[in-house]
């Protein structure tokens, strides 16, 4: 039997073929995109301790062919290289990092060793029907109905964390979704999702265009826990971008808290192209934070994105030159008597070539325990 790391790669070969093959035959479109990135990452407590270094050296493959006019396929894997401190301390690391939260395991440590392992995963596995205004996809897909820019309620099919920014693409649910165009700016959307341990998600949404916004409602079932409803909005306020939106989580079984959660935040772009934005949260009921690596672990959902009762975020981009970008990023949470401040500075190369420093810092009580961690990494991308 051929193993799903070999189904992957000979997907790949067959992805370089056929796009060898499109060149010469227009009617069959196929496009293949990607990057290769090494991400070197120092963890320490403070500069007088200890520091873990780690490195991930990550390619990432993005195929898509256009079948017909109707019919759409798209495949997406990441390959990554970990090396380093972490890598070598047991399975613990790699087991995590293998482990696929979707309804099929698409996630594989092909090469596993004492100091090293490779890992492979498919993230994007899914084909479309377009049939005049319907568009039906199935397969594993990203499914957005967040409006806001830092934390998403609305995004109860594959919510996100801020703080996974080598992660650009976002995580994917095994799902079916059913889209229906009433025009250009309106849309109704049903979709149905389970993930690896059979807990369903299925919701409605409907978007449509008033006054000048994008405005959402949704209802539905999230998790096999919760009756979910929310809505969200995104449009323009005194020339200032107006995004925000509200989820609440009603769970099924009895004797457990409802959740309520609302987010709304404002973003300003200058005229020298800098860039302000704000944004708060609130939460009814939020979940403990007793390990900051869960900020990582791409296991968060929409109900469990707050930490604190109220939560601030605030983030300014300058352009220093054409070529040169930075920035500072920070978060406050007043219940766990602490912060989070991060600043970066992004630099083109060359064209397909960039360089980041980019820097995390955690100042924060977990428990009865005052947690401070920095990570600094130092990021270089190649894209084609």
């Amino acid at each position: 039997m051929i193993k799903p790391p070999v189904l992957s790669i000979i997907a790949v070969i067959i992805a370089f073929n056929v796009n060898n093959i499109a060149g010469q035959e227009k009617e069959k479109p196929v496009t293949l995109k990607g990057y290769v990135t090494t991400l070197q990452n120092a963890m320490f407590d403070s500069l007088s301790g200890p520091v873990s270094y780690n490195n991930i050296l990550h390619n990432r493959l993005n195929f898509k062919g256009y079948i017909n006019n109707n019919i759409i396929l798209g495949i997406e894997l990441r390959n990554r290289l970990f090396t380093g401190d972490l890598a070598r301390t047991g399975n613990f690391y790699s087991d995590i990092t293998g482990r696929d939260n979707g309804w099929f395991d698409m996630s594989w440590n092909v090469i596993k060793e004492n100091s090293f392992f490779l890992n492979t995963t498919i993230d994007r596995l899914w084909i479309a029907l377009k049939l005049g205004k319907l568009e039906i996809t199935t397969g594993r897909q990203r499914i957005n109905w967040g409006q806001a820019i830092v934390w998403n309620p609305n995004d109860i099919f594959n919510a996100y964390s801020f703080f996974d920014f080598d992660y650009v693409e976002r995580p994917g649910s095994d799902a079916l979704r059913f889209q229906y165009f009433t025009s250009s700016s309106s849309i109704v959307e049903l979709a149905v999702k389970a993930d690896s341990e059979d807990r369903v998600t299925a919701a409605g949404l409907i978007r449509f265009n008033r006054w000048g916004y994008d405005i959402q409602f949704l209802g539905g079932y999230s998790n096999s826990s919760d009756i979910v409803a929310g809505a969200g909005w995104s449009g323009t306020l005194l020339n200032t971008s107006f995004r925000g939106e509200i989820s609440w989580f009603y769970p099924v079984n009895k004797g457990e808290k409802s959740t309520l959660i609302a987010t709304a935040g404002i973003d300003k772009i200058f005229h020298d192209n800098s860039v302000l934005q704000i944004e708060l949260m609130y939460s009814g009921n939020p979940v403990a934070l007793n390990d900051i690596n869960i900020l990582y672990s791409g296991t968060l959902s929409a109900k469990d994105l707050a930490f604190s009762k109220f939560t601030a975020f605030g983030s300014f981009t300058w352009t220093l030159t054409p070529l040169l970008n930075t920035g500072i990023s920070a978060m406050w949470f007043p219940d766990l008597k602490g912060y989070f401040a991060g600043p970066s500075l992004d630099y083109s190369m060359s064209e397909n070539i960039d360089l980041s420093v980019i820097w995390q810092h955690f100042n924060i009580h977990t428990g009865s325990i005052k947690t401070r961690m920095n990570l600094a990494f130092l990021r270089l991308k190649y894209s084609f």
